[in-house]
């Protein structure tokens, strides 16, 4: 579970919540059910005619990416290619043809296993950089569904409250009910605002940024494979490999770890 994400989210909701309850607001008057159901319903019911089925089918996923937090260990996935183009140099590609099938990664077994099957390094680079753009697209749409959420929410809210007025003005017989009814009818804007830049919009960043974190991976793993297959040098492909690191202490590990290669 990513902690960030979550704390965040409660963060949000208990600032907006508690700053209206210290100016003496009950959270009672918040939830109104027909608001939520106008708000919330035709919101969905937007997204729903906007985007296909097998699209919308992965909203479950795409909440997994935002609120999960992948493990993702670029040093040691840098150590092992290194390892590999080390054991390919002595003993040849094809002693790392057990090592390819049993990999837990699947874009780094297909790329290892096209190595070494001797495919045409191109080829290699065509089918992987296909497989990359097949995952960024399907993130891409993910994140699509949550930005259409974050701008049809607003409208919906602003809907609602124009319904709730009509209301309103519809029942003017008695004017001391107007007040709290005028005040339903803006909870409607509240419920759109508020879910539109609390929720939708802000899991979309998260899941943007969850796929350029992806795509920084398998880039790293791409180039490695490239390198492994033109039977570089393993040092070099470190060197290489590490420019794809951007946190300091990360480049300092490999370093440290190159460094204590070469002593032994």
């Amino acid at each position: 579970m990513d902690l960030t994400t979550v704390l965040g989210l409660l963060l949000g909701l208990a600032g907006l919540i508690g700053g209206y309850m210290w100016d003496g607001g009950h959270i009672s008057s918040l939830i109104i059910p027909s608001a939520m159901l106008i708000v919330f319903g035709g919101t969905f019911g937007a997204v729903a005619v906007s985007f296909p089925g097998s699209i919308l089918a992965k909203i479950p996923k795409a909440l997994g990416i935002a609120f999960k937090q992948e493990k993702r260990d670029s040093v040691a996935t840098i150590e092992e290619i290194v390892d590999m183009a080390t054991v390919a140099r002595r003993e040849g590609v094809l002693a790392l043809e057990q090592r390819a099938q049993e990999h837990p990664n699947p874009f780094l077994k297909d790329g290892l296993l096209m190595v070494v099957d001797g495919t045409d390094p191109e080829l290699t680079r065509q089918i992987l950089e296909l497989e990359m753009d097949a995952v960024e697209n399907q993130v891409d749409h993910m994140a699509k569904v949550f930005e259409a959420g974050g701008g049809y929410a607003p409208t919906m809210g602003i809907i609602g409250t124009v319904m709730g007025l009509i209301h309103v003005l519809g029942n003017l017989e008695n004017p001391s009910t107007l007040g709290p009814a005028i005040a339903v009818a803006f909870t409607a804007t509240l419920y759109g605002v508020m879910s539109a830049n609390l929720i939708y919009l802000p899991i979309a960043s998260k899941i943007k940024l969850r796929g350029k974190e992806m795509m920084s991976e398998m880039e790293l793993m791409l180039e490695g494979i490239l390198a492994l297959q033109a039977g570089e040098n393993p040092a070099l492909i470190k060197k290489k490999l590490t420019s794809f690191l951007h946190d300091k202490s990360a480049k300092n590990q490999v370093e440290a770890g190159a460094e204590d290669g070469e002593e032994r």
